[in-house]
């Protein structure tokens, strides 16, 4: 099954897109310009082989639902999430409004 769900975070809105896999979640929270994903999200494969396509996002492990990975600290970022002040540390929640 997959669920999609706006997301409002100080007024701004996010699309929350959870998939729902025999033992495991896929869960993401995308913006305008990029997404925080969780564990299953591949940082260093964005960063090398991906890095033409400039993508901003960020990864949370151990997380479960779409509200953990908002409140979840950054296990890793992209490069060009780092371009943008998002750090590795940085909330889920904070990580979205600065791709906002």
């Amino acid at each position: 099954m997959i669920n999609v769900t706006p997301i409002v975070i100080e007024g701004k809105t996010f699309l929350g897109i959870s998939v729902l896999l025999p033992k495991t979640n896929l869960i993401a929270i995308s913006s305008e310009k990029g997404y925080i994903m969780c564990g299953a999200l591949d940082i260093g494969l964005l960063n090398d082989r991906l890095k033409d396509r400039k993508i901003i996002a960020g990864r949370a492990v151990g997380v479960k639902t779409l509200e953990e990975l908002m409140d979840a600290p950054l296990e890793s970022v992209t490069h060009e999430a780092v371009k943008l002040g998002i750090t590795i540390g940085m909330q889920g929640k904070k990580a979205l409004l600065k791709m906002h």
